[in-house]
């Protein structure tokens, strides 16, 4: 059994884990990062860069990129414009997959605005999102490495097969733990594992690096979304940008409802297959399922999962020499799980 190891780092104890420390590092090369996506996004089309723009424009935190400019920073590129380009790459498929996650989940609102598909419909935000995908695949090409092709490609696909392996789970609370895992490591983590490689295929590196980069990228993803689960039933919408409890009235079957299922009573799983399977809905039953949720410690449990991995990504990082980038990429780890508090 793998042991869970303190992950303060060398970071001060006083001061709040953040993302500031890398984007201090990257946050030059982010900007160029912006200036490629603006400028790769046009199209004689009005309605594609104007969709892509809302969605590009409402922000988020660029964590994907950023593991492509850090690593390949880490790793000793310093003049390059591949890693600024191969993040812009990373982006436009991360930002492809959320027009078409939002046309799935006939979503209204994200980070505080309102989706595209619900400004310009679910046909324009599938279409834009088939030309991101396609923008992602000619920077590759113009890349000119196979090795670069492979891995980018090959997430592509795997984050397809997460997004179908996901329907076939959706509100069914006889979902286990396992099977949830291997939707977000596919929906999730692959992409945040194949940016952290990039960096170190740009700055080729040997393998043992881009498999330990990977190793980070994969573990980081899978803490981050779990953390996210947490948050959609314990924070507040001002923090989330969208409503509290959205899994919840979707009927979305996170960690957090595996585990208050698994150790509820009948009756309990009665109320779970009533409003997530049924989607029967009352005044109430939110605070009942948080309620429920507090009372077998799946919040609490699903907080601690994220940590364990959270330990392997960093644990990862070991191979590589002492590095401002390697301690910002440390105490990432820190900020994707301290969001749930």
């Amino acid at each position: 059994m793998a042991i869970v190891v303190n992950l303060e780092g060398g970071r001060d104890r006083g001061r709040a884990p953040s993302l500031a420390p890398l984007m201090s590092l990257v946050g030059d090369d982010l900007k160029r990062v912006n200036e490629v996506i603006l400028r790769r996004m046009h199209s004689p089309v009005a309605l594609i860069p104007q969709l892509a723009g809302h969605i590009v424009a409402a922000g988020g935190k660029r964590m994907r990129p950023m593991l492509t400019l850090a690593a390949a920073r880490m790793c000793g590129v310093t003049a390059s414009e591949r890693h600024v380009n191969l993040a812009a790459c990373v982006e436009f498929i991360h930002t492809a997959t959320l027009l078409h996650d939002d046309v799935v989940d006939e979503s209204d609102l994200r980070r505080g605005r309102a989706t595209a598909n619900a400004v310009w419909g679910n046909k324009a935000s599938v279409l834009v999102g088939d030309f991101l995908f396609s923008r992602a695949f000619e920077v590759m090409v113009e890349d000119g490495s196979l090795d670069v092709l492979r891995i980018l490609s090959h997430a592509s696909a795997v984050i397809a097969e997460g997004e179908v392996l996901q329907l076939t789970t959706a509100n069914d609370t006889e979902t286990t733990e396992s099977a949830y895992l291997e939707v977000i490591k596919a929906k999730t983590a692959t992409l945040f594992a194949a940016a952290a490689r990039v960096g170190a295929v740009v700055a080729n590196r040997p393998k043992i690096e881009e498999e330990a980069l990977e190793s980070y990228g994969l573990n980081l993803g899978i803490a981050f979304q779990l953390v996210d689960d947490v948050i959609d039933y314990a924070s507040t919408a001002e923090k989330m940008g969208k409503s509290v409890g959205d899994d919840f009235r979707d009927g979305k079957i996170t960690l957090p409802v595996v585990l208050a299922f698994l150790r509820g009573d009948e009756p309990e799983r009665q109320f779970w297959r009533r409003t997530l399977e049924g989607l029967d809905q009352k005044p109430g039953d939110l605070e009942h399922a948080i309620d429920l949720m507090t009372r077998h410690g799946s919040l609490r449990d699903t907080v601690e999962r994220a940590r364990h991995y959270g330990a392997i990504a960093r644990d990862a990082l070991g191979i590589f020499p002492d590095h401002p980038v390697k301690r910002a990429l440390g105490e990432l780890v820190e900020f994707a799980i301290h969001r749930a508090h």
